[in-house]
């Protein structure tokens, strides 16, 4: 079951990579940061679990940066809102 949880955080942040180097999303993005954080997450936990601490601190700090990057972008958005 690990293996399937582990492929499947894979595959997110693999899909949001390819899709970005193919131009098909931006980098900065609501729909890559989303796939980022997600699939960073799901490894990141599953990191933590197996005692992995170089996976751990790889996908931990990909999950925080994204994050941050999320809710950068959410916040310019309602900043937009706001001011129409």
């Amino acid at each position: 079951m690990d293996q399937v949880i582990q492929v499947t955080g894979s595959l997110f942040v693999l899909a949001a990579f390819t899709a970005a180097q193919r131009g098909v999303l931006d980098a900065k993005s609501k729909a890559y940061l989303v796939l980022n954080l997600l699939g960073s997450s799901i490894l990141a936990i599953q990191a933590a679990f197996g005692h992995q601490w170089g996976f751990l601190l790889l996908e931990g700090v990909w999950a925080i940066v994204s994050a941050i990057g999320l809710i950068t972008l959410l916040g310019h958005r309602q900043d937009r809102a706001a001011s129409n």
